[in-house]
């Protein structure tokens, strides 16, 4: 038999005494352990029947507290306890809640190291199984770590914290006094964070969103980012070269009227100019679907969409200007007749040939169309062409009613409409909600939309889908501390200070009580799994530098200020102009724990010399004051992100280092200089060296 296991450990005054006892449920997987939690209050009276937690009135998302009990996620179920050894000694408790599919894992410390806290790490994508990572810091800061499989909302992640309080405080032998909790999440781990504190009270005491995204995020991010690649990529590397250390710093020079106001359209929605340096990422060359993987979605929602976009005015595909010219000189749409069907020993097709193929400036994109001989519709089939050979390789994607009915005289339609069309979306999407100044270069001097407006924002409905039904209020309920990256292309910076705001509405006077905003430059949107991947460009760690020992220190300063009011470092000074996000050079001014890295050769940022010429650089590290010391500095001279120990003397705020190089070959070099703070300049610390770098350009003759 399973028991009802909802109680969180709260404060004496309205906990009940917890009585536990074990029972062995026999399931067809096998024998599994429920945890049957007694609820007789510890007067001896009987025992109160826990409300369900329930939307408030007028409707929204589940409101969720201390107490209420999930009306889904209610019968938890622990299916195995295993005493671990790595990464560090502890108990982990798997289970899942019955009648569902969400499972969950607690990973509990040695009860010498548990300092009555958890931490809780929230993504849509994400399994049940945490990191090493994730469970040795939790330990390291005197916590134990929850995750679960979740795949929407923050509902399973709530009813899962609220249990693990109570398994929590039987393995610690905890019978009274608070346990803290805190929620974590980046990218969309930060809509269901942010849904989470923003949705429930007295289950999480702070939180930790990081590379936020936004309600317009989903598509609008990356959509405009294929804009650019379709009318920038020719021009992309000299883009690159202009923003990259000891360039010319105007990224404009040398584009024409259509390409000058192509950038000038991204870069006002946020993508960040300096992550044009590695081009491929930002404008999604290397992604296999040109950074639409949510077409479907939209084509789902708005089946309209393309044959509007290629008829009607106000769209790019009709306009009479020159950036409606480039977009549809980018348009293809093909018909071949199939000569031949190839297929296998089982008579299913695998390739076509065909009469004649377009030519194809990029392959990616394309939908691809058969119809029969008469031009009657038969199906989609998924593949890729090769324009030299002129086959068309079927891919098993292909649906089998199609694969049946494809024949030699048919005729394979290849066009990319959809995909150039979606590309200016965002055009068609400016936000009916005040305050995303990124969408006022699309609107006319009285606030209306100038482009045609489709009739449904797509954004929110994604976004919504995430969060569990949240909407970004700004109504938090505890600590938080976002974390935010200066380069990140996926994430823009901009998003920061919208959510800044909204909970600056909300809050009040009580906003620099309860909310900090630190911004880590040289940062982007990726961590270690999505860089060790290689989708994250060539010399990525020459260039970015790993966001996670900001987020580490944050979720420390976090716990810190819920439990003992210790207020973190104050909130990063910056600016936002026309969707760019800039702060300023000093440490001091700047703000936040991030440390300045000031790199020159010769006081220059770009540097000229013959091969064989010794080079001096010169680095000043220095910490914003009271958020720790510089405890290591690292040099990469040749700027492919192989770094070496530099000579660094006592840990403090401040550092001075000298290195010399001598060039023997030809070439552009951009060597850099990495440091690292700690709060308390521990350089043995694993975790929390919040780090920073910066690089400049050598030229060899």
């Amino acid at each position: 038999m399973v028991f009802d296991c909802h109680l969180r450990t709260t404060s004496p005054a309205i906990r009940p005494q917890l009585q536990s006892a074990r029972y062995v449920k026999q399931a067809a997987a096998g024998m599994v352990v429920a945890l049957a939690v007694s609820l007789a209050p510890a007067t001896g009276a009987a025992a109160v029947t826990p409300p369900q937690c329930a939307s408030p009135a007028g409707g929204g998302p589940l409101w969720v507290t201390a107490d209420c009990v999930d009306p889904k996620f209610n019968r938890p179920v622990i299916d195995s306890e295993t005493d671990v050894a790595t990464p560090v000694p502890h108990r982990k408790v798997s289970g899942h809640f019955e009648g569902t599919d969400a499972k969950f894992n607690i990973y509990l410390p040695s009860k010498e190291s548990w300092e009555g806290r958890f931490f809780q790490k929230l993504y849509p994508l994400q399994g049940p199984e945490a990191s090493a990572e994730t469970i040795a810091f939790a330990a390291s800061s005197g916590g134990y770590a929850v995750q679960t499989s979740n795949s929407a909302g923050y509902r399973i992640d709530a009813a899962a914290a609220k249990f693990s309080e109570t398994v929590a405080a039987e393995y610690y032998g905890k019978s009274d006094g608070k346990i803290y909790g805190y929620a974590y999440g980046g990218s969309g781990g930060s809509l269901q964070t942010i849904g989470a504190i923003e949705n429930s009270v007295g289950v999480w005491d702070g939180a930790v969103p990081y590379v936020v995204g936004l309600p317009t995020s989903i598509t609008n991010n990356y959509f405009s980012r294929s804009f650019a690649r379709i009318v920038l990529k020719d021009k992309a590397p000299q883009i690159a070269d202009a923003v990259s250390p000891g360039g010319s710093g105007d990224p404009y020079a040398g584009l024409n009227d259509a390409e000058r106001q192509a950038l000038d359209e991204v870069s006002k929605l946020g993508l960040p100019l300096r992550a044009w340096e590695d081009y491929g990422y930002a404008i999604g060359l290397t992604h296999p679907q040109g950074l639409q993987h949510f077409a479907p979605t939209v084509r789902g929602i708005d089946p309209t969409y393309a044959d509007d976009f290629w008829s009607k005015p106000g769209y790019l595909g009709t306009e009479q200007s020159a950036l409606g010219q480039v977009i549809r000189e980018a348009k293809t749409d093909h018909t071949s007749t199939i000569v031949q069907v190839n297929r296998d020993a089982q008579n299913v097709p695998t390739s076509l040939v065909l009469d004649n193929v377009p030519v194809i400036k990029d392959p990616v994109g394309f939908d691809y169309t058969v119809h029969d001989a008469d031009g009657t519709v038969i199906g989609r089939v998924s593949g890729s062409l090769d324009p030299a050979t002129k086959i068309f390789t079927i891919a098993k994607e292909t649906p089998a009613k199609v694969l049946n009915s494809i024949d030699a005289g048919d005729s394979l339609r290849m066009d990319n409409r959809w995909f150039i069309a979606l590309s200016s979306y965002h055009r068609h999407q400016v936000p009916t909600e005040p305050g995303y100044d990124a969408w006022d270069q699309f609107r006319s001097a009285d606030g209306t939309p100038i482009y045609p407006q489709r009739a449904r924002e797509i954004g929110p409905l994604v976004t919504r889908s995430v969060t569990g039904g949240g909407t970004h209020t700004g109504k938090v309920n505890g600590k938080v501390i976002m974390v935010n990256s200066l380069i990140d292309s996926d994430a823009f910076s901009w998003h920061g200070d919208w959510y800044a705001q909204r909970m600056k509405e909300a809050l009040g006077e009580n906003y620099d009580s309860n909310v900090r905003q630190w911004f880590n430059d040289n940062a982007d949107h990726l961590d270690d799994t999505v860089v060790g991947s290689g989708l994250s460009g060539p010399n990525y760690t020459a260039r970015i530098i790993d966001f996670r020992p900001s987020l580490q220190q944050a979720l420390r300063d976090v716990s810190a200020w819920a439990e003992k009011g210790i207020e973190p470092p104050k909130s990063t000074k910056y600016e936002v102009n026309d969707g760019q996000v800039s702060v300023p050079a000093n440490a001091a001014i700047r703000g936040g724990i991030q440390p300045v890295v000031d790199l020159t050769a010769g006081g220059q940022t770009r540097i000229e010399v013959k091969a064989g010429q010794p080079v001096t650089f010169t680095a000043k590290i220095q910490a914003p004051p009271k958020t720790g010391k510089i405890v290591a500095a690292d040099w990469d001279y040749m700027g492919t992100g192989d770094f070496a120990p530099a000579s660094l003397g006592k840990a403090g705020q401040a550092a001075e280092v000298q290195g010399t190089f001598t060039y023997t070959k030809p070439g552009t070099y951009y060597p850099g200089l990495r440091a690292k703070s700690e709060r308390n300049g521990d350089t043995s610390s694993g975790f929390a060296q919040i780090q920073n770098l910066d690089r400049i350009r050598v030229v060899v003759h």
